[in-house]
């Protein structure tokens, strides 16, 4: 009898143990929904900037031509407009940020010749200036941001990988070479920029994808090394960490900051949260399109998208919008 009642007991914790685990099912947020397509030729290597609620795209390649046109997304109307066409080369891989409401081209390559030179769209006009050239040396694939008032761009390739930096001042049209970013050179890295900080990630050098990661003190002119995005450390934090790649796309929600998409190898398209608060990456939905490489993002204030690209066969003119709070739906 005994042993009936031990026997029973088990079964029943085994039954109440696989129940719970039928019921607990965890829920995934973040979703990826697809948005109006972009209106102009399916592109990869454009670059983009997006200032007072909309965004921009610029140029890159569509298997065939360089593109020197611009096209501008209505976020909130969800509708694109062509704007008037670049007056510089046609050219891919350029760097690009925005500042006192507007939008700033820099660098970039026709197939010959890399470029140094540094045009200004102005939106209210609908105009495009140029500015004084780019202080480093002509390249292609740096990285832009702006942050506290100024502009900056740096790395890339010009025959050479490279790390230097070089800060724009819009008041006096001028650049200023400042301390290189620390650690690796890198070609086709990412910047954003959280707070009153610039951060760089991701980047290719020398065939190999970059682990460093960086961030940028403009009020003391300084760069600080974050920890790595790869399993470098002998701390459990990083185990799964994979985030390492070139081309990678930044979105900024909110106050919250997603990276996806890039190559390192084969074309991505996992997603990973960074939290600054804590230095740390989570891993989140994956992004739902065609994997992708040489994609562009846009943004307003609390929305991000992802658009055009390519694949190693196709390039894309599809968008996507990430959304971090929706649970994850795979249709």
């Amino acid at each position: 009898m005994k042993l009936d009642k031990i026997l029973y007991c088990l079964l029943f914790s085994v039954a109440l143990t696989l129940t719970g685990c039928e019921d607990d099912d965890e829920t995934v947020y973040g979703d990826w929904v697809k948005r109006s397509d972009f209106e102009g030729v399916a592109r990869s290597d454009a670059a983009s900037f997006s200032t007072d609620g909309k965004g921009y795209v610029f140029g890159g390649y569509d298997g065939k031509n360089r593109l020197n046109d611009l096209w501008e997304y209505n976020i909130d109307q969800d509708f694109w407009t062509q704007k008037a066409t670049f007056p510089g080369s046609a050219r891919t891989n350029a760097s690009s940020f925005s500042l006192n409401n507007k939008g700033y081209i820099c660098n970039g390559y026709n197939g010959d010749i890399y470029f140094n030179d540094f045009w200004e769209y102005d939106p209210s006009l609908n105009e495009w200036h140029k500015k004084a050239d780019f202080g480093g040396s002509a390249r292609l694939g740096a990285v832009g941001f702006s942050v506290s008032g100024y502009g900056y761009v740096g790395a890339g390739y010009d025959g050479n990988y490279l790390k230097d930096m070089w800060k724009y001042d819009p008041s006096a049209d001028t650049w200023t070479q400042i301390v290189s970013l620390g650690g690796s050179k890198r070609n086709n890295a990412a910047a954003f920029v959280y707070g009153d900080k610039a951060y760089i990630v991701g980047g290719i050098n020398n065939g190999a994808y970059v682990t460093d990661f960086w961030r940028f003190d403009p009020s003391s002119t300084s760069w600080t090394e974050l920890r790595q995005i790869a399993d470098k450390s002998d701390e459990d934090y990083d185990d799964d960490y994979n985030i390492a790649r070139s081309n990678p796309n930044i979105l900024l929600i909110g106050n919250r900051i997603f990276l996806t998409c890039g190559e390192s190898g084969s074309i991505r398209s996992d997603t990973w949260e960074y939290l600054p608060d804590t230095d740390l990456w989570d891993l989140t939905s994956d992004f739902e399109g065609t994997a992708r490489t040489s994609a562009v993002t846009i943004h307003n204030s609390n929305r991000a998208f992802v658009l055009t690209g390519r694949s190693s066969t196709y390039r894309f003119d599809d968008m996507w919008e990430f959304l971090p709070d929706i649970e994850y739906d795979e249709n």
